[in-house]
């Protein structure tokens, strides 16, 4: 509601949709620069610990722009206020993944976190139905800058009644059972006399005796198999912002303002049903194979749009069926993440999806800000058609890496096996 109320505000204050995309990606783009900072520390600290203090600076930031815009700062100093918005935020939905994967933690539970993380891109949906309702509506029929309030007051009570809620809260530190050593193993009398006592015991060791003094974890942009996702999800989510700006331009050139939040709204409903039905089936092969057979109706999806939007009923019924797609995408690159980092890592690898996302809609929302002041909404929407064909590719891509990743490691096992065999 915020990204899309900035272009809202700036466009009715200042009449510029290359201003208003810009200050909207400039906030996006610093709000994805500092959530994998943010997730760190979430990881390390504990969500509720640093949510609280990151919360009260994220209000007050947000506050601080709605009333510049509303008394018509300059420009530079809105941007400035719109960068510093951007960098008091961080991921909720990271968050809130990662206690589903706290709560839904063991071996039984793998399908149970399939149907979670899909409601919970469903849940996600039904914010973007209302969101843009609300944004649409509050701009047009109170004022201009209104509708960046609403967020605001929104962040504060929701962000404040979420890190209330303990008993999910995944602990900062894991315990994990080990089996003592016998006092006569190797490592135990090496361990002893490293500064030990003789005849001291394995368990009156003390706690900083056993300290790892190794290298920290490394950085999950590290693990193998990451980065490929989120080079996706950077051209997955420039298709949504610029579908937003295109058909926000093309809402006020044909007169109809007013039912603007309810065209946006949807594509998400389409992707709230979609969500809700991915998370009910159980999905039969590779999760990339998923992402790509979704990727390819979504494509399809945006040229139908393209050529038919001239009819908003039409329009409004291909939004729909075209959103079935996009919260199961969503559902299946935060599995694969799942599956490739430490769970001790896992808020900081579901936040690089959202930070790659992010960096998608500024790039998105730039673009199409650029191509309406050169153009018209005709051209506009032929961007998120372009970047979710080469979001398809790319997706092609990264499965055949995996599929040939997959192999190596079940080559590479099978002559283990055989070498143990032979010894």
């Amino acid at each position: 509601m915020m990204s899309l109320g900035i272009v809202l505000a700036l466009n009715h204050l200042y009449d510029n949709w290359a201003i208003a995309g810009t200050m909207s990606a400039a906030y996006i783009l610093a709000l994805a620069v500092v959530t994998p900072f943010y997730a760190r520390l979430f990881d390390r600290f504990g969500q509720r610990r640093v949510g609280r203090a990151v919360l009260s600076l994220q209000v007050v930031s947000m506050l601080a722009f709605a009333f510049s815009a509303l008394v018509r700062v300059p420009i530079p100093l809105l941007f400035s206020l719109a960068v510093i918005m951007g960098l008091t935020q961080f991921s909720f939905g990271a968050l809130v993944r990662t206690r589903w994967a706290y709560a839904l933690r063991g071996p039984g539970n793998e399908k149970l976190l399939n149907t979670a993380y899909a409601l919970e891109s469903a849940i996600d949906e039904v914010v973007f139905i209302l969101g843009p309702i609300l944004a649409a509506f509050l701009a047009t029929s109170v004022h201009p800058v209104s509708q960046l309030f609403v967020p605001t007051l929104a962040c504060g009570l929701g962000g404040a009644f979420f890190f209330a809620l303990r008993g999910t809260q995944p602990p900062v530190m894991e315990a994990v059972e080990v089996q003592p050593a016998a006092e006569d193993d190797a490592d135990v009398r090496a361990a002893m006399g490293n500064g030990a006592q003789v005849g001291m015991k394995p368990d009156d060791i003390k706690i900083h005796q056993l300290h790892r003094h190794g290298p920290r974890p490394k950085s999950v942009l590290l693990c193998q198999g990451v980065l490929p996702v989120l080079v996706v999800f950077v051209a997955f989510n420039m298709s949504f912002n610029a579908f937003d700006v295109s058909v926000t331009a093309m809402m006020k050139a044909l007169g109809r303002e007013q039912l603007l939040g309810l065209q946006l709204a949807m594509f998400a409903v389409g992707s709230c049903i979609g969500g809700l039905i991915f998370g009910a089936r159980e999905m039969k092969g590779s999760s990339w194979r998923h992402m790509v057979q979704f990727l390819a109706l979504l494509t399809l999806g945006y040229v139908l749009i393209r050529i038919f939007m001239d009819n908003l009923l039409l329009l409004g019924a291909l939004s729909v069926l075209s959103g079935l797609c996009v919260a199961p995408v969503f559902a299946t690159g935060n599995l694969i993440v799942k599956r490739i980092v430490p769970s001790r890592s896992l808020t900081e690898g579901l936040s690089w999806i959202t930070t790659a996302g992010q960096i998608g809609a500024s790039l998105g929302s730039s673009l199409a800000g650029i191509v309406l002041d050169g153009a018209d909404y005709h051209v506009g929407l032929l961007i998120p058609c372009v970047t979710t064909f080469v979001t398809l590719l790319l997706a092609m891509g990264c499965w055949a890496l995996a599929r040939r990743r997959a192999v190596e490691v079940r080559a590479r096992r099978a002559r283990e096996r055989a070498s143990i065999k032979a010894a």
